[in-house]
């Protein structure tokens, strides 16, 4: 995977790791100083030229990136291909977690609220550009994308990856990072996230206990949680999910043993 900091990039390169198609996360390197765009954004760029940016689930094929460097701009049109996705049935749900009584709705409410506050931390963390390690060892159980029915009624798609695994599985970070949010959640369980820096978190899932707290800085392979089976489970395993900042992207992309390595390089 990229280690964008030991890559021989000419002055004139622009180098994107990943693959271009949805639910992708592209981790990328231009000359340092250089200024960058994703469409009509203006992307975080280290002082070394570290940046990333990513498309969801649905997202349009259709993109650029704009380059800003030593006096000149490029603009860079990038095709991203389209994905289908799975259908997965699942039953034996608690009804409450199908149907939510109305005395949760609240919570619920202010449980997204938190995720989405959390997932705006934009720091200047360079982990995401190492390779990641898998969470969890286990079953793909689930995948990203998927059309959800629980109990035979339609719910929507699953963002994250499934690892089916026994209850207490040590869950380990892919990445190092920061602890953001330990919580319980109504839908989610005992759910953790963890920043790696540029607007990248993971988010882990259904877990049966913390080994670590908020604000805390984990290493790469640390033992941060133990697999569990709560919230909207029928079995213990972990979902493991990818963000950048609001977007939800898709792990398995970003792990060798499913994804081979690809890399663009653009010439400005």
């Amino acid at each position: 995977m990229l280690c964008v900091s030991s890559f021989a990039l000419s002055a004139n390169d622009v180098l994107l790791e990943g693959t271009l198609t949805q639910g992708s996360l592209i981790r990328a390197q231009a000359p340092a100083g250089a200024e960058v765009w994703f469409n009509d954004t203006a992307v975080k760029v280290s002082s070394e030229g570290h940046f990333v940016f990513g498309i969801g689930r649905d997202a349009a094929l259709k993109h650029r990136l704009t380059v800003k460097y030593a006096g000149k701009t490029q603009v860079f049109p990038l095709e991203f291909s389209a994905r289908e996705y799975a259908i997965q049935r699942i039953t034996g749900v608690e009804q409450k977690y199908v149907e939510p009584p109305k005395d949760v709705t609240a919570r619920i409410a202010r449980d997204n609220k938190r995720v989405r506050e959390v997932r705006t931390v934009l720091s200047d963390k360079l982990a995401i550009f190492a390779e990641p390690k898998r969470p969890a060892p286990g079953r793909i159980s689930g995948v990203y994308g998927s059309q959800r029915f629980f109990n035979g009624q339609p719910r929507n798609p699953h963002f994250g990856i499934d690892i089916a695994a026994p209850v207490g599985t040590a869950v380990v970070a892919p990445w190092e990072g920061k602890v953001l949010m330990a919580e319980d959640l109504y839908f989610s369980g005992l759910t953790m996230i963890i920043d790696h820096g540029f607007g990248v978190t993971s988010t882990f899932m259904h877990l049966n206990r913390f080994t670590v707290g908020v604000g805390e800085r984990v290493t790469q392979g640390q033992h941060i949680a133990d697999v569990g089976a709560t919230g909207r489970v029928t079995g213990p395993h972990l979902d493991w999910r990818i963000n950048w900042q609001q977007e939800r992207l898709d792990p398995q992309l970003l792990l060798p043993e499913f994804t081979p390595v690809q890399r663009l390089r653009l010439a400005l």
